[in-house]
């Protein structure tokens, strides 16, 4: 298998994970809002298999678990607020990979999932959303406050499985991992 052959054959595989932990494992935090599990997944890709990885995985799997549950009602803002979170997340992992000191590089990691959260799906999903809609700004950001508590302490619940899953997936796809042993 070639090494184009696998990069798309785990990206396609992070995405139907991320699609699956969605629906399958519905955690019930608000009113008619769900931990969505499949951020884990884009989180490990990001971690682990780079920016572009992490972000292709939460992208398209937003939209195909979009696509299945209800159509294309929310799925722009998801989309596009997922293409930020990825962006920052894989981009902060990227930069932060070689620092020595452990707690200082958690630390920082875990500010920019917060900050990318917020700029993701409170900013970037209710703009989308505004523009969609025609609903005022403040009440898409309003509405979309539990979905951003939620997604944020998901992903920094993943930090763990982050740096758990790190080693075996350089030992299984080195050539695919971004990290250093």
């Amino acid at each position: 298998m070639t090494a184009t052959t696998k990069k798309l054959t785990m990206l396609a595989v992070g995405i139907a994970l991320f699609v699956a932990l969605s629906l399958c494992l519905q955690v019930p935090v608000f009113e008619n809002y769900y931990l969505c599990l499949g951020y884990v997944v884009m989180a490990v890709y990001c971690y682990s298999f780079g920016t572009l990885a992490g972000t292709v995985v939460g992208v398209f799997g937003v939209v195909l678990y979009c696509l299945v549950i209800s159509g294309l009602r929310g799925m722009p803002g998801w989309a596009l607020g997922n293409l930020v979170i990825g962006l920052a997340l894989g981009a902060c992992c990227r930069m932060t990979r070689g620092m020595s000191n452990k707690a200082l590089r958690v630390t920082i990691q875990l500010v920019v999932i917060v900050a990318a959260t917020a700029l993701g799906i409170l900013v970037v999903k209710s703009v989308t959303e505004q523009i969609l809609y025609a609903q005022p700004f403040v009440v898409r950001a309003g509405k979309n406050f539990t979905a951003f508590v939620a997604d944020a302490v998901m992903l920094l619940l993943s930090e763990p499985i982050c740096i758990a899953l790190d080693a075996p997936a350089r030992k299984i796809f080195p050539e695919l991992a971004v990290s250093k042993p």
